[in-house]
């Protein structure tokens, strides 16, 4: 079985292939006629399927799976160490958001060249991702192992 970090680095090594650039900047800019999401599809769609299953999102929630559900972390810790797992994993959502954004729809270009408006602008498609795992959490049910 392969981690799914694999599989993010070799698309992010096609990313970095198409634009010819490790700078996050340059490759936003390089999407200033077209964003990679149209001439990679595939790969876009192979990078969120790899996102959600590496953040432990549903329905690729293994760890968290029923057997733990009371004997995990989640009685073991209570108050501030339970707040702080939930918080981890909602940041690392939104920073799989942010990056998802950047490399495929453009970042923070937008066609205006107000700072404020782009700001909104990479918010505003930031938030659709961040929804995109919600979306997720309530229109697929849980994998098994044994499906898996």
């Amino acid at each position: 079985m392969i981690s799914y970090e694999v599989s993010i680095g070799f698309i992010l090594f096609s990313i970095v292939f198409c634009t010819n650039s490790f700078n996050l900047r340059e490759i936003v800019e390089f999407q200033e006629n077209i964003f990679l999401f149209f001439p990679l599809f595939p790969i876009s769609v192979l990078f969120f399927i790899s996102i959600l299953a590496e953040t432990n999102r549903h329905p690729f929630d293994l760890p968290e799976a029923e057997a733990e559900l009371v004997s995990g972390y989640n009685v073991e810790y209570s108050a501030v160490g339970f707040t702080l797992f939930f918080l981890a994993e909602y940041s690392n959502m939104l920073i799989m958001s942010c990056l998802a954004c950047i490399f495929f729809l453009g970042g923070w270009l937008s066609f205006f060249s107000n700072f404020l408006i782009e700001f909104e602008a990479f918010n505003f498609i930031k938030y659709i991702f961040f929804f995109y795992f919600l979306y997720f959490r309530f229109l697929k049910n849980r994998i098994k192992t044994k499906e898996l």
